[in-house]
């Protein structure tokens, strides 16, 4: 298979200083602003973000190293195969969160519900837009008796 090669646009800017005591999902940082500072030569790239509410932020778990195909998630005491959780430690360490959008000043982007480590390198931007984006679930796995402790769950250690 060939190789796949992406730098960061920038840098994600948060509270959290480690993985510890970080929100593990959007839905527990209610609240938590930070910011995406953007590399200069990504500038005109912003035109037009500024019409949308929510972003997708996606990004380089970069504090997780190594991967494990069997992890115990943060919601879950059972070995769960990584690609049925959202824990870092996986092939490929590439996160994805739903932020709101306050406002862009020049290359710097204020957001809010932010659960993501200071830091963090961004890999891409694209607006969230519920239209093409929300999806009724019929069913969510194991997550279906877990799912409502999520926005009180903080990170450990356990995936760095």
């Amino acid at each position: 298979m060939e190789q796949v090669t992406y730098s960061p646009i920038g840098v994600i800017r948060s509270p959290f200083k480690e993985t510890a005591g970080t929100p593990i999902q959007p839905t527990g940082a209610g609240g938590i602003r930070g910011t995406i500072e953007i590399d200069q030569q990504f500038i005109p790239g912003l035109k037009d973000l500024e019409g949308f509410s929510h972003l997708i932020v996606i990004y380089h778990f970069h504090l997780s190293h190594g991967y494990s195909l069997l992890v115990k998630p943060f919601l879950d005491e059972s070995l769960r195969g990584v690609f049925a959780t959202r824990a870092p430690r996986r092939p490929n360490p590439i996160g994805i969160s739903v932020v709101r959008l306050i406002g862009i000043e020049q290359n710097i982007l204020h957001i809010e519900d932010v659960d993501i480590v200071d830091g963090t390198p961004l890999l891409d931007l694209k607006p969230y837009v519920p239209q093409f984006d929300h999806r009724q679930a019929e069913r969510i796995g194991w997550l279906d008796e877990v799912v409502d402790k999520a926005k009180d769950v903080r990170a450990d250690a356990r995936f760095e």
